[in-house]
């Protein structure tokens, strides 16, 4: 009898990993936006949120990561809360803090940085209780050093904070700047360009993580895609989401994804760049500059956004 019971609790324990298996074996990704609320983009669309409006008729879940000082710029602070408090009562959406001031911490004392963490979640906190629980770095910036990232991660923890990691970002901000350029202009051809290409550029991009998975963990990893709060997206983050459904991904929380495994590994990387998770999960520096050599071709927005920002300054 022993035997079989053991035999019995030996299957269930096979099945139960399969299916584990089986589950990250399907496509999944969440989608995270930055520097929520874009209040210069909100007077800029007459004070209708937009990209809230366009993911609403999608009916899928997202995370946002909120700025609280852009509260204060842009407008009244009474408009602005209001703007905030509409994304933040969507059942759909989860919130999660991006600091007040959107400092680099590598560039701060542990102290002042924490402090505008805190600062960060006194608007968010009212609306959403004890509810935050991821923490979202600005630029991606976990500090200087291996000593900045332990003193940092203590500090989460005793927050009752979550490291909330990204496996692919396509530059958005950096798009964005190129098709408000032309969208200013009247030259809205050229703006639509732009768009359409950071949506190519963003699932050539996907492909090349999903190749970078199944070279790395022989299998396809839940993906997270940070993108930002900004016009560009307002017009192209729906479209890009429904490029992801039609490439067989499922659009899920960011608490699905981090359930994945692949998350529970180790962070091998110890400076300020924000690079993809994927490349901090690699042992050496040789083998994620190979891959970061292998990404895809953006010179030439890259070139683009140069030629504006310098034509800005003269």
């Amino acid at each position: 009898m022993m035997d079989v019971i053991k035999q019995m609790k030996r299957i269930t324990t096979i099945l139960l990993v399969f299916l584990a298996i089986s589950c990250h074996a399907q496509k999944g990704i969440a989608i995270t936006i930055d520097d929520v609320p874009n209040t210069k983009n909100y007077i800029r669309n007459n004070n209708q949120n937009v990209l809230f409006e366009k993911l609403d008729t999608l009916n899928v879940p997202y995370t946002i990561f909120v700025n609280e000082g852009l509260l204060y710029k842009n407008g009244s602070l009474e408009n602005n809360l209001s703007l905030l408090k509409q994304w933040c009562a969507d059942e759909r959406v989860t919130v999660g803090n991006h600091t007040f001031s959107h400092g680099r911490y590598s560039e701060l004392d542990i102290g002042p940085f924490v402090m505008d963490i805190i600062k960060g979640q006194i608007h968010i906190g009212k609306y959403m209780g004890d509810s935050i629980r991821y923490f979202r770095f600005p630029y991606n910036d976990l500090g200087k050093d291996s000593i900045q990232h332990t003193r940092v991660n203590k500090a989460l923890d005793s927050l009752n904070y979550n490291v909330t990691p990204f496996t692919i970002e396509s530059s958005d901000w950096m798009f964005n700047a190129v098709y408000l350029h032309y969208l200013d202009q009247g030259d809205t051809a050229k703006a639509n360009s732009v768009g359409n290409q950071y949506v190519s550029k963003t699932i050539e991009l996907l492909h090349f993580y999903e190749s970078l998975s199944s070279n790395q963990h022989q299998r396809s990893v839940h993906q997270i895609y940070l993108c930002h709060d900004n016009a560009l997206n307002q017009m192209y983050l729906p479209i890009i989401i429904q490029h992801l459904k039609k490439n067989d991904y499922q659009i899920i929380s960011l608490q699905q994804v981090l359930t994945d495994p692949i998350y529970n590994q180790k962070d091998n990387y110890h400076k300020k760049w924000g690079i993809s998770w994927f490349y901090r999960w690699m042992s050496t520096k040789e083998e994620r500059y190979h891959w970061m050599t292998l990404e895809p071709d953006f010179s030439e927005i890259e070139t683009e956004f140069e030629k504006i920002t310098k034509h800005n300054k003269t």
